[in-house]
């Protein structure tokens, strides 16, 4: 029997079977059940669902001697073995991740445990090399990629590492614009504190809610404004990462520098195998003044794009550029509470919407001059309700996927980027896959993509997922995912943009940096982490 303390760990708010918690669920419309029933065939009942209480997890592998050394160094209170602690952290949001928390058991971490300090941590990473334990780093639970799974690479045990303690601000200089943020800070609490210093950070991806600051850079996030503030990586001036081979300072002392190799490049987007990230120094700015809104309509997406590009490429200053295509635009996906109105759906063509932030004279210019070129390349105005709209319910769209799973949907997002002379093609390419790959599994295919990261040389394609549910949910979704990554590199693109690899692009991504890239990444982590502790079975 493994002896368990009384804990001071906060819970994960995310509840394990939802994006986010029972308060958050969203009815769906009568219009979106009638498509499940009527066009997908999908109902509640073919839905089997289990009370999370009695989710059976795998045996605690760790003994009372082993959770007493992890004690000695973080505190009794800060090590637990509990059911709900351990289940909360078992899995990330992907669709698989939710369909495994539907389950009567699951893999789950031996224990977690939640340092304070990077001198803990450090002792806890060497504690756990030695003693053959793998170390998940847990910070805000959003992966869709399966980068948080337990998995222990062949270890005798796995545990969580909680980031819930290292929530400092610190070192906050307005004058340059910087502000260094502890990893465990959520996106929410990140913003409130430098809004008492009149800044903000301005990262807004759709996990804001709940995603962390070390998980932003971990993963090179890309937020809804990027087209103003750019990715979170682009954001970032330094780190401080904790390895077992020691802490590590990755940036320079000054705004750029040529003193040999940028280390941040390393751990930007390691996922956790090379290091836990612990503190991030990024560049802030002024909470801007105004906003100012609209949205525009195009006849087709090639038209809408490609009205994009010129934008971007002319540097007119949109702090927000998205475009739907025609079938995003008509189901109206944009807004979460008018998803599949009947009266939106009547619109044709694409919606594009764009924001403007900043001072009443910046925001001004550069909003008349995005407005003149888009008029001229045959951009309609659909004012500013439609931009409104969407930035009210932007981080609602994922609560939405929880009804569609209880009523026997598949709902999935997959996500790619390439250059603008083959952005047509590879959309051309994945959308063909998917919606083949859905018809094959016995369901009429509902795909749909927007745009909404834009670069002078290209952008990326983010691409929604609709079906019903055939037999074994996960069975049925793996070839899917399977022929759309396949499409993917095929087609030229990235495997991921900003979802990260994990466990679910893993095998794509040896097409993408070749042998001698694979080498170089083991060859870092022979000498970090020569054990292999840390997040086994991930990118690496």
């Amino acid at each position: 029997m493994v002896t368990q303390h009384e804990v001071s760990l906060p819970l994960p708010p995310m509840e394990p079977q939802l994006w986010g918690t029972h308060d958050e669920a969203k009815p769906l419309s009568a219009s979106i059940m009638e498509m499940l029933e009527k066009v997908l065939g999908a109902t509640a009942e073919q839905v089997n669902r289990i009370d999370p209480r009695d989710i059976a997890l795998s045996q605690v592998r760790l003994s009372d001697a082993d959770l007493g050394e992890l004690a000695k160094i973080v505190g009794a209170e800060h090590v637990s073995t509990q059911h709900d602690q351990r289940l909360r952290r078992a899995r990330g949001k992907s669709y698989p991740d939710l369909l495994d928390m539907r389950s009567a058991h699951i893999d789950a971490p031996d224990a977690v445990v939640a340092p304070a300090t990077n001198e803990e941590l450090a002792q806890l990473l060497q504690h756990c090399a030695r003693e053959r334990i793998a170390v998940v780093t847990f910070g805000g639970g959003t992966s869709v990629v399966g980068g948080i799974t337990p998995k222990d690479g062949g270890l005798r045990a796995v545990i969580s590492v909680d980031m819930a303690r290292f929530t400092e601000l610190s070192d906050v200089d307005p004058i340059s614009g910087e502000a260094t943020l502890g990893a465990g800070l959520t996106g929410p609490h990140a913003e409130m504190l430098l809004a008492e210093h009149g800044l903000q950070l301005g990262h807004f991806p759709q996990s804001f809610p709940y995603a962390t600051i070390g998980g932003y850079a971990a993963t090179r996030s890309s937020g809804q404004n990027s087209a103003g503030y750019g990715r979170f990586d682009e954001m970032v001036r330094s780190l401080t990462v904790v390895t077992p081979a020691g802490i590590i300072k990755a940036g320079w002392n000054a705004p750029q520098s040529a003193a040999g190799p940028d280390l941040r490049q390393l751990f930007l987007g390691s996922e956790g195998t090379l290091g836990i990230i612990t503190s991030v120094r990024v560049r802030v700015h002024p909470i801007p003044e105004t906003k100012r809104y609209e949205a525009f309509r195009f006849p087709d997406f090639r038209a809408g794009a490609e009205a994009m590009r010129a934008v971007t490429q002319t540097g007119t200053g949109a702090t927000v550029l998205r475009l739907s295509d025609e079938m995003e635009s008509a189901v109206n996906l944009s807004s979460t509470s008018a998803i599949g109105d009947s009266a939106a759906s009547k619109n044709k063509g694409c919606l594009m919407l764009t924001m403007f932030e900043g001072t009443e004279a910046h925001t001004l210019s550069r909003h008349q001059e995005t407005r003149e070129l888009l008029l001229t390349l045959g951009g309609e105005s659909a004012g500013e309700d439609p931009v409104r709209a969407w930035e009210r319910g932007r981080f609602g769209a994922p609560v939405l996927r929880d009804g569609l799973m209880d009523n026997g949907a598949i709902c999935e997002t997959l996500e790619t980027a390439t250059d603008w002379s083959n952005l047509f093609n590879l959309k051309r390419a994945v959308t063909e896959a998917i919606t083949k790959a859905l018809a094959d599994s016995g369901t009429i295919p509902l795909v749909m993509c927007h745009i909404s990261h834009v670069y002078a040389t290209g952008a990326s394609l983010y691409f929604t997922i609709i079906g019903g549910q055939r037999g074994e949910p996960a069975q049925q979704w793996q070839p899917i995912k399977e022929r759309a990554c396949e499409a993917i590199i095929a087609a030229g693109g990235t495997i991921s943009h900003h979802h990260a690899v994990g466990t679910d692009h893993r095998p794509y991504l040896p097409g993408e940096i070749g042998e001698a890239g694979q080498l170089l990444l083991q060859g870092i982590k022979a000498q970090l982490d020569p054990a292999g502790i840390l997040n086994p079975g991930k990118l690496v």
